[in-house]
């Protein structure tokens, strides 16, 4: 074997196994090659770690990739208190206070958010229901208690998992939230999610999905992706409230959560 085609066949071997591209060179190396049976001929043949079984397949064959969203962090001379916000605590205060839009008008209590300091897991919704507006607490109605079934089916306690909403306020008669509440509350939202530093982020509903990867795109596209949010992988399924009118989605959500398991266990 010639020295440039063992150095080729080095180089697609570590591509391979970081999950890079699929390499064709041109000419007549045969490496990448299709025979007339739709067969790589010369291809590398798989490795001892591809043959073996392995119960979580690299993060590059779980999911193609998605969209990537990195707005930027907080300045450090930055005044703006959210930014100041030291721990998740301080942000809450923060929003206990918060008048930044109307939503301010009719709330019992704000929601911000609960969970450890140190979830590996972050799950994103949409906003804060009825029950959660009279609680101060995010998913504790019906959604809130399929949420939490959902979670102990891929063994993950709720209490380890941080769980929050795009807007902490309740919208009037659960309305969707709209773009100017959206916008006031991404810094807060934005703010624990730096601090909490999570290894995966589930975001459920196109309301959380569309805010943290800032696209029109519907959930369905946005779905059976690896996207990364400021390098955090992301990934979308569907909110409770919309399997609780639509059963049909509880299979694809569990096929979501369960790739949201693999990524914790890498």
């Amino acid at each position: 074997m010639s020295d440039a085609r063992a150095l080729a066949r080095a180089y697609l071997e570590q591509q391979r196994l970081v999950g890079g591209d699929t390499v064709v060179l041109p000419g007549d190396s045969g490496l990448g090659a299709r025979d007339s049976g739709g067969s790589r001929s010369g291809a590398l043949p798989p490795s001892p770690e591809s043959r073996a079984p392995s119960p979580a397949a690299a993060p590059s064959e779980l999911l193609p990739p998605g969209l990537s969203f990195d707005p930027p962090s907080g300045d450090l001379f930055s005044t703006d208190p959210v930014q100041q916000a030291a721990d998740l605590g301080a942000v809450a205060r923060l929003v206990a206070d918060c008048t930044r839009c109307r939503l301010c008008e009719s709330r019992t209590h704000t929601v911000p958010g609960e969970g450890p300091v140190d979830a590996r897991l972050v799950v994103v919704g949409e906003g804060p229901g009825r029950t959660e507006d009279a609680t101060g607490r995010p998913f504790v109605g019906q959604a809130g208690e399929l949420l939490t079934k959902i979670l102990a089916a891929i063994d993950l306690p709720r209490e380890l998992v941080f769980i929050c909403n795009v807007v902490k306020c309740r919208p009037p008669e659960n309305r969707a939230p709209q773009y100017d509440e959206i916008a006031a509350c991404t810094p807060y939202l934005f703010r624990q999610l730096e601090l909490l530093a999570p290894k995966v982020i589930l975001a459920m509903g196109g309301t959380a999905a569309q805010t943290l990867l800032d696209t029109k795109q519907a959930l369905g596209a946005l779905r059976n992706k690896m996207h990364r949010f400021r390098g955090i992988p992301l990934i979308v399924t569907y909110h409770p409230a919309a399997l609780l009118r639509n059963p049909n989605w509880k299979r694809p959500t569990w096929d979501d959560v369960r790739i949201a398991r693999r990524l914790l266990d890498r």
